[in-house]
């Protein structure tokens, strides 16, 4: 059992739950490393966790797209990769017979739309949904998708095509950097943030090259610019990037003219101080001058955004009497007359308009002239400034779409790539943040419809009899804000209709006292601004109700659009045109008003022909997620990608297959795992070391195979209701087996993992008992092989001492009794021969007899080794070595010759008989530093009869006469 302390679990316990956790990921994971993976699909069992180390490990090996069923993830590098985009790589993809078996890459995506269009059996149009949120990838992947279009679907046959298809090619390639000049800006979370949506068809003819599509034209279509940028930006954000363009790239002449001295100041020109990529003008004129904008008009588009900067730095002061008009500050005049001369307006018609509000009442339609306070004066500069940008913007778009659109009859089928924004949520959310999330609600509702009817497809080619899966549909909140009759979008613009002063409390009160009833409607009590919560699919959010009427209204004076009709500016009265209808439309009469469109309505329609045109497509998804928040490389934040992937719906799509059957796992894996169940059903033959179902039967047809692995298959599920404990009727059946696969679900999958824990622990506890009395068997053989042992070496090594010892006494006695022996055969011999000289005189001398040969030699050695050995008998038992040699030297004197030259001095010569134990001639003293004898240093005296030490050989000479 797992045990635990302090909260912890023990160390073994807890090292074997990770290593069955690690061994049932590899068995649902297929043994394959996460960053192997390439399809999301492929994580057993899916959830958000092993998504986030999956994509955590890919993105750690560089490897940036992953495949997700119907949608390939796709994670921003933050670093430039030039050989993953290179036009290498895009015909690589564009000839592979199966793209989809290569890696997954955004080219990928773009192959198999561009093979569906050019199928000649059903051309069906493609459309491909690029989402994500600001920071993510978006903009590089549209571009990178419109480029290899732009490559693989531009193969003419004649040359006159050839050169038709290069200028479409660069036009619709240079349309990009226009739109991202006018239409981006750099926001916290991104440099390039795309501030609008677009949706670009990519218009395609089959006529011209038969087997093949080539690009004849596109057609650009834009959502809900973000126009109050232009004058209002939030802390530490850019304005759009054509501001800052103008101001780093002008020439001195074009800064003369433009009114743009260096280093000049602008309240609506926060950072200029920062330098982005982006920032390069030069690029952006060269793509207008492809796209047919000449350098006039250039001229006059940028004269006109100057102008506007220079009506941003106009500020108003309060007047003391609200009969007169706010008085300008003081260094503002400089500004209006600025901005007047650019924009080729009059100055005093434009204070005027700035300053005075104009009223028509009645049924006459009396003008009545009210000045402004300061906070209308400056939200009517503002609104003059959001117009004529908007304007601007809108006639870009028409350009581009003049430039690079073909004719209806000249293309047949086409290519849609939708860059919209995501999910968003804000501390403070408004009318612009409610149209973008309901906006991806939509989306995401068709997201979820698409990959719902793919995942039933599966189900269907595997042969399961199964009911519709059930899932979270986000269709109640659609309700809440697109609903009819009564839903927010519709109460807000019931008070646009009514044209009335509206509160934002009471705006708040009629929202929540008319759609009380749903259950995607939030409260919060606790805010002290009038707010109302909607909770999304990707979470909750809430906006406020302040200026919301006021920015759905989108109220533009009529007295500004009449000031800028008046303009002199070439542009500007391309832009408003003194249309009599657009008059009459803007003073509408008492008697019969036009109803009001307001920024919500138009929203909604535009957005319903966008879906409208999606259904009619084949979807493809790429979901750009952004790893980190800080744009650096090799950095991967789980709870900031999580909460994108919750933004995205990946986390939606995840909950969908979770509804359904999320773990698929073939057949030969599911045996090979769980065919250790059949042990719990009596009747079961187990074969654990059987060989398993693809060893040993290549001989048999696969239609065999199939029926052994069915029959195998149904006893192991027949063992369900036993483990759930309950009857085989009341027991649903959460797994089906596919024709290839078998589908279960996270309930099923434990509890087929909980039996094989059981049986496992069976069979655990079997080989524990028998291990234990084999263990036991084998320490008491070991325990008395030990004793028998032992009592063996006690003895042997007893005996071995023993007879080590009688040896060496063996070797001591027989070496004493030699030496006793040879000592006493010496002195008899000596006086054996005194004897005999001495009786026999006259006959001759002893020592010129000739002695036996053995018999000299022994003598000779006696007489040579008797010193020698009476000193190692004494000496020190550490003289070894050279000090032992010492030893010997000194103790050999006598020279050295051969036994039969040396003689026995006999006592007839002298005066008696000479004994070994006279008196001695001389001392013999050893010449070293420290002898190893007791006695080495001490001399003898010089009395003949005083004996000082061993070291001498004392010689005693005594007459025969006086023994």
């Amino acid at each position: 059992m797992l045990q635990q302390v302090n909260g912890h679990s023990s160390g073994s316990d807890a090292h074997g739950g990770e290593s069955l956790r690690e061994d049932l990921q590899e068995f649902l994971g297929g043994e394959a490393p996460l960053h192997q993976l390439d399809d999301l699909t492929k994580v057993n069992p899916v959830t958000l966790e092993t998504v986030l180390r999956c994509l955590q490990a890919r993105y750690m090996a560089d490897t940036f797209y992953t495949s997700a069923g119907c949608t390939l993830v796709a994670l921003n590098p933050f670093k430039p990769i030039p050989q993953l985009y290179s036009p290498e790589l895009m015909q690589e993809y564009h000839a592979a017979p199966q793209p989809q078996k290569l890696k997954p890459h955004i080219f990928t995506v773009g192959e198999q739309t561009y093979r569906n269009v050019k199928s000649l059996i059903e051309p069906v149009n493609q459309s491909v949904v690029v989402s994500g949120e600001s920071g993510a990838g978006k903009t590089w992947t549209s571009r990178c998708l419109m480029k290899f279009y732009a490559v693989v679907a531009a193969s003419p046959t004649s040359w006159e095509n050839h050169k038709i298809a290069e200028r479409i090619e660069q036009r619709i390639l240079n349309s990009n950097p226009v739109m991202e000049a006018f239409g981006n800006a750099c926001t916290l979370r991104n440099n390039n943030s795309s501030r609008f949506g677009k949706f670009i068809q990519l218009q395609l003819n089959s006529l011209l090259v038969p087997r093949a599509q080539q690009m004849t034209g596109a057609a650009v279509q834009t959502y809900l610019l973000e126009k109050t940028r232009v004058a209002c930006q939030a802390s530490n954000e850019r304005n759009f990037h054509i501001f800052y363009q103008i101001c780093k790239g002008a020439s001195a002449d074009e800064r003369l003219q433009w009114h743009l001295p260096e280093g000049a100041a602008f309240s609506w020109l926060p950072n200029p101080e920062r330098t982005l990529e982006e920032d390069c003008f030069e690029v952006t004129r060269e793509a207008m001058l492809h796209l047919g904008i000449d350098a006039p008009t250039q001229n006059n588009i940028f004269q006109a955004l100057a102008g506007l900067l220079h009506l941003g730095n106009t500020r108003f002061a309060d007047s003391g009497n609200e009969a007169q008009p706010c008085p300008l500050m003081d260094d503002a005049k400089c500004s209006v007359r600025t901005s007047a001369s650019l924009l080729r307006l009059p100055e005093d018609p434009l204070l005027e308009t700035l300053r005075i509000r104009t009223i028509r009442a009645g049924r006459r339609q009396q003008v009545f002239r009210k000045p402004c306070s300061r906070a209308e004066c400056d939200t009517r500069r503002d609104c003059l400034a959001k117009l004529v940008y908007a304007r601007l913007f809108d006639w870009l778009v028409s350009v581009i779409n003049s430039s690079i659109c073909a004719d209806p009859d000249s293309w047949t089928t086409f290519i849609g790539l939708l860059d919209v924004y995501g999910f968003e949520s804000f501390p403070t959310n408004s009318l612009e943040q409610l149209c973008i999330n309901y906006a991806s609600e939509k989306l995401q509702q068709h997201f979820v419809a698409h990959h719902l009817r793919a995942q039933q497809e599966e189900y269907t080619a595997e042969g399961l009899e199964w009911s519709t899966v059930s899932y979270q549909d986000n269709q109640t909140c659609l309700d809440l804000i697109e609903g009819s009759p009564v839903s927010i979008c519709s109460l807000i613009n019931e008070e646009c209709r009514l044209n009335r002063p509206s509160s934002a409390a009471q705006l708040q009160t009629r929202i929540e006292s008319a759609l009380a009833g749903s259950p995607c409607l939030g409260h919060n009590k606790l805010s002290r601004e009038p707010s109302f919560i909607v909770v999304h699919y990707a979470g909750s959010v809430r906006y406020h109700t302040a200026g919301l009427v006021e920015k759905n209204k989108d109220p533009i004076p009529p007295e500004l659009t009449r000031l800028l009709q008046q303009s002199q500016d070439p542009l500007l009265k391309v832009l408003f045109p003194a249309d009599p209808e657009e008059k009459s439309q803007e003073e509408p009469s008492g008697q019969s008003r036009a109803p009001v469109l307001t920024v919500v309505s138009k929203f909604k329609a535009s957005l319903e022909q966008l879906l409208q045109v999606l259904h009619s497509t084949t979807p493809h998804y790429i979901r750009c997620i952004k790893p980190n928040s800080q744009g650096q490389a090799q950095m991967f934040h789980q709870e900031e990608v999580l909460s994108q992937l919750e933004a995205c719906g990946l986390v939606e799509t995840i909950h969908i297959s979770a509804a359904g059957f999320p773990i698929r796992v073939s057949h030969r894996n599911f045996l090979k795992r769980y065919e250790l169940l059949r042990r719990l059903r009596p009747g079961a033959a187990p074969s654990p070391h059987g060989p398993p179902p693809d060893e040993g039967r290549s001989e048999s047809s696969p239609h065999s195979e199939q029926a052994t692995l069915q029959a195998l298959l149904q006893d192991i599920l027949h063992t369900l209701p036993a483990l759930a404990q309950a009857p085989a009727e009341a027991t649903p059946a959460p797994v089906h087996c596919g024709r290839t696969k078998v589908f279960m679900t996270d309930s099923t999958l434990e509890l087929l993992e909980r039996g094989r824990a059981q049986v496992l622990e069976q069979c655990a506890r079997s080989i524990q008992g028998g291990w234990r009395r084999h263990w036991g068997r084998k320490q008491e053989r070991q325990r008395r092989a030990a004793v028998l042992i032992q009592a063996a070496v006690r003895s042997w090594l007893t005996r071995k001492h023993i007879q080590r010892l009688h040896a060496a006494a063996t070797v001591i006695k027989r070496a004493w009794q030699e030496w006793r022996i040879r000592m006493a055969f010496l002195a008899s011999k000596e006086l054996d021969g005194v004897e005999e000289q001495h009786s026999s005189q006259v006959t001759c001398s002893p020592s010129s007899l000739p002695l036996p040969q053995a018999q000299t030699r022994l003598l000779g050695a006696v007489t040579r080794f008797w010193p020698l050995g009476l000193v190692l008998a004494n000496a020190a038992v550490g003289a070894r070595g050279f000090r032992r040699k010492l030893v010997v030297f000194a103790c050999l004197p006598l020279p050295v010759g051969s036994p039969s030259s040396y003689t026995v001095q006999t006592a007839q010569e002298q005066a008696g008989v000479t004994s070994i134990r006279a008196l001695p001639q001389g001392s013999i003293k050893f010449h070293c530093r420290k002898s190893p004898l007791r006695y080495a240093d001490i001399c003898p005296e010089p009395s003949p009869n005083s004996v000082t030490g061993f070291n001498q050989i004392l010689l005693e000479r005594h007459r025969l006469g006086h023994v």
